[in-house]
């Protein structure tokens, strides 16, 4: 079984499993989107009909999986990617009835309050998320009740416990570790807030495999690109499991 293959894994996500592993690598933009967003919707309740903020939805593979696997309204909102770009990708997966695209700043949303039922963040809340007031900032957002969903890379003990963020991590990514926080800190800095119930923080079952494999698998789909995915390979063989992996946090608004 080759690299690509081996992103078709019914026993552990049945429902990404049904997706084109080469569509989603050509949407790459970071660790397999649909196997994070799967994991964590086993701690949501999502129903056919709630309409669902996609914060950070890059260009575009879990608003299309929100809309298809759980039949919700999805609005997704990127700063990197154009809203252009991403409802091409819309279209092409025949769901522009059920996902709206919308270029948006994190901090700077153009929602109502009490727009949303639920707000979902894919590999990409570690960019805008840590700061202390950014959860008060985005619960406004959300309706009574609400529900909060969060995939983000994560260390198994805070760099703070550590005293230095590990050498094979750093010679990769830098202070951006500092924002990769454990499960634990992330259900302390929601719930001191006193505005959510954190429902879930859990780290994802061989999270930094499933990294692993993705990028082993991106190589693999554009060869003259492994130069870039080959540092990230080396962190995490080095790495084994021993610091990194992902947080999946759930929360429901007061």
């Amino acid at each position: 079984m080759n690299a690509i293959d081996r992103l078709v894994r019914p026993d552990r996500y049945p429902r990404s499993s049904r997706y084109d592993p080469d569509w989603l690598l050509d949407l790459d933009m970071g660790p397999h989107p649909l196997w994070l967003l799967e994991d964590l919707a086993r701690d949501l309740d999502l129903r056919p009909g709630m309409r669902v903020l996609d914060l950070g939805s890059g260009k575009g593979a879990t608003s299309v999986f929100l809309a298809r696997e759980f039949g919700v309204e999805v609005v997704a909102a990127d700063w990197w990617i154009g809203a252009e770009e991403a409802t091409a990708v819309f279209a092409a997966a025949g769901v522009t009835d059920r996902v709206s695209a919308v270029h948006a700043e994190a901090h700077v949303l153009p929602f109502e309050e009490g727009a949303f039922d639920a707000i979902v963040s894919i590999d990409a809340f570690e960019y805008f998320g840590t700061a202390d007031g950014y959860l008060p900032y985005l619960a406004r957002f959300l309706r009574p009740g609400g529900q909060l969903g969060v995939a983000t890379p994560a260390m198994r003990h805070e760099v703070r416990e550590l005293g230095a963020i590990p050498a094979h991590v750093k010679a990769l990514v830098g202070w951006e570790a500092l924002a990769w926080h454990t499960p634990a800190w992330w259900r302390f800095q929601w719930e001191i807030t006193e505005l959510v119930t954190v429902t879930s923080a859990r780290m994802q079952q061989d999270g930094w495999q499933d990294w692993l494999l993705w990028a082993r698998a991106c190589a693999a789909h554009r060869p003259e690109g492994r130069s870039a995915h080959q540092p990230v390979i080396d962190m995490l063989i080095a790495d084994g499991g021993e610091h990194l992996g992902f947080a999946l946090v759930t929360a429901r608004k007061h």
